[in-house]
């Protein structure tokens, strides 16, 4: 075995209050939603967001004084590159992390607050490693972000939260990127409870452990992802041969799932998740007859998320709910006719929150004009009602970009209704 049970008990000896011990909580509106007993560990909470310091503090503390001295190097998409350059920062010892070109603003900014040296270099994780081998000829350590046998065990530290925080568990789902904290929870449960499943999650985009283990068929489609935490080409050597012995099953989930499960998160738990972090859930949204009636533990692993992306991300999931919606209504044009359509919609519940107006570009005659309007309602069943009590007053109503149904996001309304 890669990592045994006594190592991580080591490393969370190492390791001790420096990092935080997460809670372990059972949300009972996830569990009504999704059929499934659903335990939350929250390792977004941690003062980098994210998981990652507990195996980049074990390996550190495993460092030699000379080794120290000529201080270490990093390649990270953000959340292992924190957890490297804060406890680096706290124990001396010089930092520099090398980021994708693509990696999210607050994650540089993060990384760089907290003193280390930062390089962004590469489109992707492959690319930003082939830097490491001139830092490396300089003397500095590199801190594998899942490669290791000491990161490994950092990361186990959370299984062993989870046993003593909770009650027995039938599946525990944990996001794979380059396999590092899988490993080490696999480890631990294996030894203290092997009749709990471990599965893996990955996105549809990078599902590379999916691929080497044969679960998934290939090629890899890569491209840009919501889960860049979890957006690794090829798992490492340590962590695929750990994957064999301990992974009992990988899921690969849909992107919009995984948008959908950070909204639900943050809806519903009020806690924010990366896209990485809400992967577990959206396995279980995915899979709802496989999780029925198992507790199921899921490790929200990380919440370092650009408010950019999600933005982006809760306007899109309002769409999917149908209750962020565009429709093109048709009218005569006279005067009032925009105010009356502007009423209606206001009647039924509707926000107005851009209107278009053309008389030219619309087809139609020389005396029609179309509004375009982007409303926000209430819940997904208004929309039709809206479009009806404008078809009854005489306008033309044309259907909406997305369709508006009973979706995950519409789902979730009703659990709340």
């Amino acid at each position: 075995m890669i990592v045994s049970l006594a190592d991580v008990r080591l490393a969370a000896e190492r390791i001790g209050a420096a990092v935080a011990r997460s809670p372990f909580l059972h949300s009972q509106t996830l569990s009504d939603l999704t059929g499934a007993e659903i335990w939350l560990k929250f390792e977004n909470l941690q003062f980098t967001g994210s998981f990652k310091e507990r195996g980049a503090l074990n390996r550190l503390l495993t460092l030699t004084e000379a080794e120290r001295a000529r201080g270490v190097v990093a390649v990270s998409a953000g959340n292992h590159a924190q957890g490297v350059a804060l406890h680096a920062r706290r124990l001396g010892i010089p930092a520099t992390i090398i980021m994708p070109m693509a990696t999210p603003a607050v994650k540089v900014a993060r990384t760089a607050s907290f003193g280390a040296t930062v390089e962004l270099a590469g489109g992707n994780f492959a690319e930003a490693s082939e830097g490491i081998d001139k830092y490396r000829q300089q003397g500095l350590t590199f801190i594998s972000p899942f490669n290791d046998r000491h990161v490994i065990a950092g990361q186990g530290t959370i299984a062993l939260e989870m046993i003593e925080q909770g009650p027995s568990l039938d599946s525990v789902l944990v996001s794979v990127g380059g396999g590092g904290m899988i490993s080490g929870i696999g480890a631990v449960f294996k030894h203290l409870a092997p009749a709990t499943e471990i599965i893996g999650v990955e996105s549809e985009l990078y599902p590379s452990m999916a691929i080497a283990l044969g679960k998934h068929a290939g090629p890899l489609p890569g491209g840009t992802t919501i889960a860049e935490g979890i957006a690794v080409a090829s798992p490492g050597e340590l962590t695929l041969s750990a994957a064999r012995e301990l992974v009992d099953d990988m899921l690969v989930v849909p992107e919009v799932l995984i948008e959908d499960a950070v909204a639900l998160l943050l809806q519903i738990e009020k806690t924010l998740c990366e896209g990485a972090g809400a992967a577990g859930l959206a396995a279980v949204l995915a899979n709802p007859e496989r999780f029925r009636g198992r507790r199921v533990g899921l490790v929200l692993c990380g919440g370092n998320i650009d408010i950019r992306v999600l933005t982006a991300m809760l306007q899109r999931y309002l769409v999917r709910a149908g209750q962020l919606v565009r429709l093109r209504v048709t009218m005569l044009d006279d005067a009032g006719a925009l105010g009356k359509a502007s009423t209606i919609i206001g009647q039924q519940g509707g926000n107005i929150l851009d209107v278009t107006h053309d008389r030219v570009f619309g087809g139609g005659s020389p005396r029609s004009a179309n509004a375009v309007f982007t409303v926000e309602l209430p819940d997904w069943e208004r929309d039709q009602i809206m479009r009806d009590a404008l078809t009854l007053a005489g306008f033309e109503v044309q259907p909406a970009d997305a369709a508006a149904g009973p979706s995950t996001a519409a789902i979730a309304e009703q659990a709340f209704a």
